[in-house]
C-alpha cells in the first residue's frame, strides 16, 4: 500500500496542477494515552478544485513525545466554506497518513525504525489579508491503529503562490502552457541524518539528471553519497518519478514532489538477523523547490527521506545548483 501510494501521490497532484497555497505550521502536540506534550511542526502545499474543495499534501513533525519520535505525510480532502466576504475560510479535511517512528528497541543500536499508516482528520479557520499572504489556526487528529494516536494545535502563516485577484482562496489556477522541465543537471552538497535517537550527521553529496516528460511529470537518475554518520556509511543509485509544478507570476520557483527505489552499498554493515530484508534496497521519498536564476542556471533544495526495511531511515537535507539544457 505504501507504494502505490507513494507513485500515484505525485500523479495526482500533477494531475490536478492546481496548487496555490504554502503554508508553514508550529504550535503544541499532545499524545492521547499518556497526555504527554510536545511541540509539533508541518508545511503544506494546498491547491483548489473549486469554491468549496480543496486538496492538499502535507509533511508533519510529531514531536518528540516519550518513546516515540514521530513524522509523516499526509494527503486530505477538504471541504470550506468562505464568509466574510471571502475574508474567512472554514474547512475540514481528511485523508490518509504516512508515519515513521523511531522507538526505542533492545536490538539496532537501542532503537527501531517503525512505519505505518494511520488517518489526519483536520479542522482549519484561515484569514486571507488583502495581499497574498494568509493565516491559519489548525486543529489536527492522528489516529494509527499500531502506533500513538495524537492532538495537535498549531498556528501557520501561507502565502498565495498565484496572484490576488480577490480576496480569498483560489478557486482554479492558471494552465500551465508547456512542460515543466526540459533536461536539467544537479550537483549537491547537504547533510545526512540518522534516524536514531542521536541523530548522527555527516556530509552528503549528490549528482541527479532529470528530465521532464509531460507537463506536469518529471523523471531523475541520481547518485547519492550519504557520508559517514558512525551508523551508515551508504552510497547508492536513485530513481524517482515527480510531480512538479511552475509557481509565482514569473514562472521562476518549481515545487515537486517524489518517490522511487535506491539501490545502496553501506561500506559500514549489512542488516543483522532478525534486523528485515535486503540492506541494499530502499524507498527514498523527496520534496523539492527550485529557483531558476536564468533560463540555464537555477539552485535547488531537496528534502529526501530515506525508508529502510533494517531501521537505518535518514533525512538527507541537499542543496544545490543546476544547468538547464
Amino acid at each position: 500500500m505504501w507504494r502505490l501510494f507513494c507513485v500515484t501521490l505525485p500523479l495526482m497532484l500533477a494531475s490536478a496542477a492546481q496548487a496555490q497555497e504554502l503554508t508553514l505550521f508550529a504550535g503544541g502536540l499532545e499524545e492521547s494515552g499518556t497526555r504527554q506534550r510536545t511541540s509539533a511542526w508541518a508545511f503544506e502545499y494546498q491547491h483548489p478544485l473549486g469554491e468549496n474543495l480543496a486538496a492538499s499534501f502535507s509533511w508533519l513533525n510529531e514531536g518528540h513525545v516519550p518513546g516515540h519520535h514521530r513524522d509523516g505525510q499526509g494527503i486530505q480532502v477538504w471541504g470550506r466554506s468562505n464568509l466574510l466576504d471571502r475574508r474567512l475560510s472554514l474547512a475540514a479535511g481528511i485523508g490518509p497518513y504516512r508515519y515513521f517512528d523511531t522507538t526505542p528497541s533492545s536490538a539496532s543500536n537501542g532503537y527501531a525504525n517503525v512505519h505505518g499508516w494511520g488517518t489526519i482528520g483536520s479542522l482549519a479557520a484561515t484569514y486571507y489579508t488583502a495581499s497574498r499572504w494568509l493565516y491559519q489556526m489548525r486543529f489536527n487528529r492522528i489516529v494509527t491503529p499500531n502506533s500513538i494516536d495524537t492532538s495537535a494545535l498549531m498556528l501557520g502563516i501561507g502565502y498565495l503562490l498565484e496572484p490576488v485577484s480577490e480576496r480569498g482562496p483560489h478557486v482554479s489556477a492558471p494552465r500551465q502552457p508547456g512542460p515543466t522541465t526540459s533536461d536539467e543537471i544537479t550537483l549537491f552538497l547537504g547533510k545526512t541524518i540518522v534516524n536514531s535517537y542521536e541523530s548522527e550527521l555527516s556530509t552528503a553529496r549528490a549528482f541527479e539528471y532529470r528530465r521532464g516528460l509531460a507537463r506536469h511529470v518529471d523523471l531523475t537518475l541520481g547518485v547519492l553519497n550519504e557520508g559517514d554518520a558512525r551508523l551508515i556509511r551508504r552510497t547508492g543509485v536513485t530513481a524517482q518519478i515527480w510531480g512538479v509544478r511552475e509557481v509565482l507570476a514569473s514562472d521562476r520557483l518549481v515545487l515537486g514532489i517524489g518517490f522511487g527505489p535506491y539501490y545502496a552499498v553501506d561500506s559500514y554493515r549489512d542488516a543483522a538477523p532478525g534486523e528485515g530484508g535486503d540492506s541494499k534496497f530502499s524507498w527514498i521519498f523527496t520534496a523539492t523547490a527550485a529557483y531558476r536564476l536564468s533560463p540555464q542556471w537555477a539552485a535547488r533544495f531537496s528534502w529526501n527521506r530515506v525508508n529502510t526495511n533494517h531501521h537505518r531511515d535518514t533525512d538527507v537535507i541537499l542543496f544545490g545548483v543546476g544547468y538547464r539544457y
